[in-house]
């Protein structure tokens, strides 16, 4: 069983940065594929970066693209999210999520294991 723990979130303003973390337990994040979405009010959750499972690809949806980037530390277990020129349309809380695919996936659906979530604010 994978456990994820998520941190870093909190309340920047525009143009500002945050760092997000997400440690992983029961199995080494060099053996699973491993995602960011977010979920903002009223809205569905939505893709947001994924790296794959042996690392060799990222990919990111088109409104964090040149912003935000995914890693891996495979020593501290842990995945991040770093996001730059951060906009008040990224506010929402952010999941980090792990499947064992290979390839990069793009759906909640396609992902086992998650965070509880961790809330990123922008404010304007």
């Amino acid at each position: 069983q994978v456990q994820l723990v998520e941190s870093g979130g909190g309340l920047v303003q525009a143009g500002g940065s945050l760092r997000l973390s997400c440690a992983a337990s029961g199995r080494t994040v060099g053996n699973l594929a491993m995602g960011w979405f977010r979920q903002a009010p009223g809205k569905e959750r939505e893709f947001v970066a994924a790296i794959s499972r042996f690392g060799g690809s990222t990919e990111y949806a088109d409104s964090v693209k040149g912003r935000f980037t995914i890693s891996r530390d495979i020593a501290k277990n842990t995945v991040y999210l770093q996001m730059n020129s951060l906009k008040p349309e990224d506010t929402a809380v952010y999941y980090c999520a792990a499947n064992t695919y290979f390839s990069v996936r793009f759906q909640p659906t396609e992902y086992d294991y998650w965070g509880q979530g961790t809330q990123v604010t922008v404010s304007s």
